[in-house]
């Protein structure tokens, strides 16, 4: 066996023994890129007489995943990542930590660099080494680890608390409610619940990525003391930035517990009881007794400085209100501007509450608009979250915006208050007047707004000026980091090419999740179902002579995809071919699904189709279809399959293509192959 630096010549070298080297690929979504990166790699590795061995932690689950006796043999490792990658694994070895883009365009180049990368230490050095590249930092990785996980809490508690309230709410004194006891009262308080893990979820799911499943536990009870108030003395909770810190308190503290030496005796239940046990108590104690009584005081001292302000001019105190409110959403500086213009009400003051009404939904409409207008600057799942978003803001619902504050806090909260005072100033300004503690258009909706166009106004100037300031702020950080080249999608790759409707589920986690896991792409043994003929099925027998063309007439994107699914429709498995169009062009407005290399793969998840299809076709000329490689898509695969069929087994597919359109020789054939029945003689090599 070779040391970790490996040997100081070519792997190819007589006499010499081969250099071996493993490598890990991960994008968010854990689709195409993650395939694309461990395709080229691999080809890199065999054009250079190296062994490789590459792990994919992609949406179906890790799979091809290095053992122990891999990682004993390497002489060094490649993480071509956009996500957190577990590397404690790798103590001993040399790490070279790069993005997932680096993988796809730079593999000659990253296995020369990784025989020099420095040699991972540690758990608390495995998180932060890297060895250059455009790895993310850990905290990104951890913040967005925790968001991911957060989202769906957000989005359902947010959706299920706005239903309630449309179908079964009304305007009290108290604020806008339902009638307790009621069916609408029941799915408000689900809601609730859902609201009430999110900022525990947020702060678990950060400590998680930091210090792993011993930090878990910290984690979410450290969350859940920073929202609620109660315990240290505060009429509001710290809300999601509260959420963050405990998430980062708990993660590096349980990072530090690791490093305590104890007896081997004791070393078995560490883990699952010492460190959670200690870390637990120490978090909570810490946040209740020092953290704690600052957001109390600065809570009581916001109020009564308010209450001196009340003479002052509209517009500064409406805009002051406005910047408190967008702040953090839920947490003191928010409960306190909140609770000041309650307290207003009764005294027959509507003025101050129709500063704080006017504000409120600005956040999740500013957020939510902004994935609208640059649509390519955002994920498939923020942009999902941007439109539950929309919903929550109509309803006053700040908490949409919550995602999108936790994950680009030096964006979105600066946008989030820029907006808010200018809704707060113009509604200032106009004498608009809340008779009810609560905002948004809702309010208005129910009569309960003097001045209620005004009202509209001061909401949709905030809204627009939110969203123009977070895209703006989102574009100067990425030419800034490119450079002075402006990019979409996320910088170096065009966006993940998910089935429309289906959310980025994989998130920022550890990769291997619960997920079902099926063989490694092109592992040996491994192979495709028969035929009656005794010829292999293509990708299980959704691509058949039927579904091929060896030949497109259209010259366009969209020509070409109304073609495809007129020839998908001819094995009688689509209902409706508009609707598989509609379906598909949408999935083309969030993002282009041309991968580079003269490959597109659009698709669809819609019940025009009974059941999943794939289709493939050429193009000699090439069709234009946005890849950021600037190459023509010559090789196209049209994915559709019907919602209840929208699993793993679509994205399995969708992997294997990705991967084996990587391999130059298999395109080439692809290409070459004279008539439908050649094509599928190359298609089946896809297993």
């Amino acid at each position: 066996m070779t040391s970790p630096a490996g040997p100081s010549g070519s792997g190819g070298a007589s006499g010499q023994e081969r250099v071996r080297l493993l490598a890990v690929t991960a994008c968010p979504t854990g689709i195409a890129h993650t395939y694309m990166a461990a395709e080229k790699l691999q080809q890199a590795a065999e054009r250079l007489g190296i062994d490789m061995k590459v792990e994919t932690q992609g949406s179906i689950g890790a799979e091809n995943v290095l053992t122990d006796n891999d990682v004993r043999q390497a002489d060094g490792i490649i993480i071509a990542a956009d996500k957190e990658v577990d590397r404690e694994r790798f103590i001993g070895k040399r790490v070279l930590s790069v993005g997932v883009a680096d993988g796809i365009h730079k593999p000659e180049e990253l296995i020369t660099r990784v025989r020099t990368a420095p040699v991972q230490e540690g758990t608390a050095a495995a998180a932060g080494s890297g060895g250059g590249g455009k790895e993310r930092s850990l905290a990104y990785k951890a913040l967005m680890n925790g968001v991911s996980y957060m989202i769906p809490f957000v989005v359902v508690g947010g959706l299920l608390i706005a239903i309630a309230l449309a179908l079964g709410g009304h305007a009290t004194e108290t604020g806008y409610a339902v009638t307790p006891g009621t069916f609408w009262d029941h799915i408000f308080q689900i809601g609730v619940l859902g609201f009430t893990l999110m900022i525990p979820i947020l702060s678990g799911y950060i400590a998680y990525a930091i210090g792993d499943r011993p930090a878990l536990v910290p984690g979410m009870i450290g969350g859940f003391i920073a929202n609620t108030g109660s315990l240290y003395d505060s009429k509001a909770g710290a809300g999601f930035i509260g959420a963050i810190v405990t998430g980062f308190l708990a993660g590096f503290l349980v990072l530090w517990i690791k490093k305590v030496k104890v007896p081997k005796v004791v070393q078995p239940i560490m883990p699952i009881i010492v460190i959670p046990i200690i870390a637990t108590t120490a978090l909570g104690l810490f946040f209740i007794y020092v953290i704690g009584k600052p957001i109390s005081w600065i809570f009581e001292n916001l109020t009564s400085w308010l209450s001196g302000m009340t003479g002052t001019s509209a517009i500064l105190l409406g805009a002051l209100l406005g910047l408190m409110i967008a702040f953090d959403m839920g947490g003191p500086v928010n409960k306190t501007a909140f609770l000041f213009g309650t307290g207003l009400i009764a005294s027959g003051n509507y003025a101050v509450m129709g500063m704080c009404a006017a504000a409120i939904p600005v956040m999740p409409l500013g957020q939510g608009l902004a994935t609208v207008l640059r649509r390519k600057l955002y994920s498939d799942q923020e942009r999902d979250t941007g439109m539950a978003a929309l919903f929550m803001g109509m309803f006053g619902i700040s908490e949409g915006a919550i995602p999108f504050a936790a994950a680009r806090p030096a964006i979105v909260i600066p946008a989030n208050m820029l907006g808010g005072a200018v809704a707060g100033a113009i509604a200032g300004v106009a004498g608009v007047g809340d008779h009810v503690p609560h905002g948004g258009p809702v309010v208005a909706a129910l009569g309960a707004i003097s001045g209620w166009v005004w009202f509209l106004i001061a909401i949709a100037a905030g809204t627009v000026v939110t969203a123009l300031t977070t895209n703006a702020l989102i574009e100067l950080k990425a030419r800034k980091q490119n450079g002075g080249v402006a990019v979409s999608g996320g910088g170096a790759l065009a966006p993940e090419p998910v089935l429309a409707g289906v959310g980025a589920g994989a998130g920022a986690g550890t990769g291997a999740g619960t997920a079902v896991r099926t063989a490694p792409a092109g592992a040996a043994g491994v192979a495709a179902p028969a035929r009656a003929d005794g010829k292999a099925e293509v990708l299980s027998g959704y691509l058949t002579e039927q579904t091929v063309k060896t030949e497109l007439a259209a010259d366009g994107k969209e020509a070409a995809i109304r073609e495809m699914a007129a020839m998908l429709a001819t094995t009688g498995n689509v209902r409706d071919t508009e609707e598989l169009v509609r379906v598909a062009l949408a999935r083309e407005a969030q993002g282009t699904t041309g991968l580079g290399e003269s490959i597109a793969i659009p698709h669809a998840k819609t019940d025009a189709v009974s059941k999943p299809t794939v289709g493939f076709a050429r193009s000699t000329e090439g069709i234009e279809w946005g890849a950021l490689d600037g190459t023509k898509a010559q090789l196209v695969f049209m994915i559709s399959v019907p919602e209840a069929a929208a699993g793993d087994e679509h994205l399995r597919i969708l992997a294997l293509l990705s991967r084996k359109l990587m391999d130059c020789d298999f395109r080439a054939r692809l290409r070459s192959a004279p008539d439908e029945a050649a094509i599928l003689d190359v298609l089946r090599e896809i297993q």
